[in-house]
């Protein structure tokens, strides 16, 4: 069993180092860690008065994984879910905060349990995900993936900005696609014919 930091340690590692992309609503970011959460959490790292850039330059893979086991698992109790659906929802929680939960919820309604998609882990939700995870102990993980990896496509069919994070400039599963099968089974990930056909739309 994986502890919550060693899922942590392996988000800082898919996020990467220092990227400030004007495309990416984050901002600056680091570990994935955001400018925007460093504001929110006050981490002024350089004690200059403010949070800039130059603070998220300073983050260090540490302070990356202490935030995310703090802010984006224990604190929207991420630790309610079954095992097998921790390492993905919480990566995506990193990724897309409470939309991760949502994505779950729906999810759920679809397997016919019935919850609110209101992006909060509270009770229901976990007993929802519980029963699901019974009934369908070797399909869930799989099924939050795809249900993941088709919210990234969808988005990107609805802001083209985004759509190179989905999609290589060779035509290639981009980042987010990638990421997303990182959680799902071999035998469900797209074949490049697949991909292709998936984003022929954006031209």
């Amino acid at each position: 069993m994986q502890t919550v930091r060693s899922i942590a340690e392996e988000i800082v590692a898919r996020e990467g180092g220092f990227v400030d992309d004007p495309d990416d609503p984050g901002g600056a970011t680091k570990f994935g860690v955001t400018i925007h959460t460093m504001r929110r959490l006050g981490l002024d790292l350089d004690s200059d008065g403010d949070v800039d850039s130059a603070d998220v330059r300073r983050l260090t893979r540490a302070q990356a994984t202490d935030i995310f086991v703090e802010h984006y698992f224990d604190r929207p109790r991420l630790g309610l879910l079954p095992e097998v659906l921790q390492a993905s929802v919480f990566d995506m929680y990193v990724n897309a905060g409470a939309h991760a939960v949502r994505i779950l919820q729906r999810l759920l309604n679809q397997m016919g349990q019935t919850v609110a998609v209101d992006g909060v882990l509270g009770p229901r939700t976990a007993a929802a995900a519980a029963v699901a995870a019974d009934l369908a102990p070797d399909h869930i993980a799989d099924a939050y993936g795809i249900a993941r990896r088709n919210y990234y496509y969808a988005l990107a069919d609805r802001r083209p900005a985004s759509r190179k994070y989905a999609r290589r400039r060779d035509g290639g599963k981009g980042g987010w696609i990638t990421r997303a099968e990182v959680f799902i089974s071999p035998r469900h990930h797209l074949s490049t014919a697949q991909h292709e056909a998936r984003v022929a739309a954006w031209a």
